[in-house]
Parts: C-alpha cells; structure tokens; sequence
C-alpha cells in the first residue's frame, strides 16, 4: 500500500486506485506483520480451517464476510515476477479476488495449504482495512483484541 514499507516492491507501477472487495472474505493479520484475505465462499483451506459440514446451524457456524478496503495497480509482468513474488511471505499466494464492482483483479491471498503457528493469524475482518487495524493497534498500545487467533486446529469464527 501507499507509504508501505514495501511499497518500492511496485517499481513505480502505476495506481489505479482504491478499491474494495466484494463482500466473501475474511480478513487476517498475520502476527501483525501483514494482511491476508480469504475467500469464505469458496473451497476450504487444507489443515482444518473453515466450517464443519456438520455444523449446527449457519448462524452459528458461517463466518461473516465482508468487503475489504485495498489499493489497485497497474503491474507489469516483470515487476510481479522478479520483485512482488520473491518477496511475498510464506503465507501468501497470489491468487484472483473479486472487487466490489463485479471485476477480477489479482491479490495475495492467504495460502490454502498453509498451517500457521497458534496464535500466527488473527481474524480483523471487524475492520475491513488494513490501515484502520494498524491505526487501532497504535491507540491501543500494539494490546489491540482483534478477534480470536487462529490455529492450523480451531475453525474459522
């Protein structure tokens, strides 16, 4: 994102704006380091994650999603390949998302296949905006309760 401490990761690719995405995912902080969405309505992620076929009701069990605030860029091919990918962390992949007006677009995703650490990746789709949750973190002294962490072992809420 724009003044990102990764942004220079984009080579001067161009900005086409800011842009949501449509209301299926869910929102993470991995150990606050990085966001990472996930798309609730489709496939469920290896190693535990999602919801139980066997699930009482949807009230209780579905996750909720929501639109997730982000930015959209112009990359050209070279720059996605030789400098975003290397850089990306372990528990992203590249993935297509769908934005809020219906139009695919490609994102880092969270990785389907991927077992985070206990307590690694925690739920902030309350804030739907990377830059919100970071705002909060810093009022609340970095003791923010986001939502409950997540493990490779606990279902998605």
């Amino acid at each position: 994102m724009r003044g990102g401490p990764l942004h220079y990761l984009l080579r001067g690719a161009a900005f086409v704006g800011e842009v949501r995405t449509a209301p299926r995912y869910r929102f993470y902080s991995v150990e606050d380091r990085f966001p990472a969405l996930e798309d609730i309505t489709g496939p469920r992620r290896e190693g535990g994650g999602g919801v139980s076929a066997a699930a009482a009701s949807p009230a209780e069990s579905e996750p909720v999603s929501v639109p997730v605030a982000g930015e959209l860029y112009d990359v050209p091919w070279e720059v996605l390949r030789e400098s975003l990918l290397p850089a990306e962390p372990q528990e992203l992949e590249l993935g297509v998302i769908e934005l809020e007006d219906g139009t695919g677009a490609l994102s880092m995703v969270r990785r389907r296949s991927y077992t985070e650490a206990e307590g690694a990746c925690r739920d902030i789709s309350q804030h739907a905006d990377w830059r919100g949750y970071i705002a909060a973190l810093a009022r609340a002294g970095s003791a923010l309760p986001a939502g409950p962490p997540l493990s490779s072992n606990a279902e998605e809420a």
